[in-house]
Parts: structure tokens; C-alpha cells; sequence
């Protein structure tokens, strides 16, 4: 796969999202968890939408289970929490897997584009975010500490550039 618009997923809705529609987006993917301690951060990264989406940001949120089983609800409990607690109007979709044999082949692709910490591959825990630009190439990768206004700039130059 050389970019992510060859990619699809299954939204929180059940319906099955072909990326080639985010053709010209600027995207912020994270893998989120509704009982994380930086659960928080989807106040952020919904700021960050509202903001800057009429410039052609979109984040996308992938609940994901893997790090102390933070996010153990189905889709539509899913749902309701990041709407009532979050406000969040950013697309979500389907649990997925991060990590290992069963990871979603989205965040395969994400992780040979740009590694972690010290080069590791693997995601390190929730919110880990990926910035992609409008030609649908992996900019930059942030760990779960960063904090979404922390990423203004990065998403900035990124809708800058068309």
C-alpha cells in the first residue's frame, strides 16, 4: 500500500468507510480509549476538528482495547460516551487492533511510516496520533503524552501545504 486512501475501515456506525474519500484532507488518526487516563484529550482533539476542519483537518478516532483493556464497551456505548462526555462530532469507527498478528492493516501501514521512540514500530498506548498531509503521507507520529493543542502548528503547516 503506498498511501492510506488504498485503505478502508468499518465506522462505529457499521458502515464500511473507503479512505479515498479523505482524498485532499489533512488527517489526525489516533487510537483512542474511553476509560484511559488521557481520555481527556478527546476535548482536544475535538477543539482541534472545530477548528480547523472547514481548512480540510480530519481526525479520525480507533477505539482500540489493547493496553488495560480501557475501551471494553461496544459500539454503541462507545458512541454515546464520546458524544455525551466529549462533544465528540469526529468520526469514529469500530474497535480495532493496534498491535500484533490481528492489528488492522491501517495501522501496520501507519507504523512502517514512521516509528516510535527509539524506532520501535509498535504503538506504546492509547491516544497515539499520526498526522498525515494531503497527499495522504505520514508527517509526524505523537505519543500518547502529547497533548492535542500541543500538535497547532504540525496541523498548520500541514492544511498550508495543498
Amino acid at each position: 500500500m503506498t498511501s492510506v486512501y488504498a485503505f478502508s475501515a468499518v465506522a462505529i456506525d457499521g458502515e464500511t468507510i473507503d479512505f479515498s474519500d479523505y482524498q485532499g484532507k489533512v488527517l489526525l488518526i489516533v487510537n483512542v480509549a474511553s476509560e484511559c487516563g488521557f481520555t481527556p484529550q478527546y476535548k482536544g482533539l475535538q477543539t482541534l476538528f472545530e477548528t480547523y476542519r472547514d481548512q480540510g483537518l480530519l481526525v479520525l478516532g480507533f477505539p482500540c482495547n489493547q493496553f488495560g483493556r480501557q475501551e471494553p464497551g461496544e459500539p454503541a456505548q462507545i458512541a454515546g460516551f464520546c458524544t455525551q462526555q466529549y462533544g465528540v462530532t469526529f468520526p469514529l469507527f469500530e474497535k480495532i487492533d493496534v498491535n500484533g498478528p490481528g492489528a488492522h492493516p491501517l495501522y501496520t501501514w501507519l507504523k512502517t511510516r514512521k516509528s516510535g521512540v527509539l524506532g520501535s514500530q509498535s504503538i506504546k498506548w492509547n491516544f497515539t496520533k499520526f498526522l498525515l498531509g494531503r497527499d495522504g503521507e505520514v508527517l509526524q507520529r505523537y505519543g500518547s503524552t502529547t497533548k492535542p493543542e500541543a500538535m497547532r502548528r504540525d496541523i498548520e503547516k500541514a492544511l498550508e501545504h495543498s
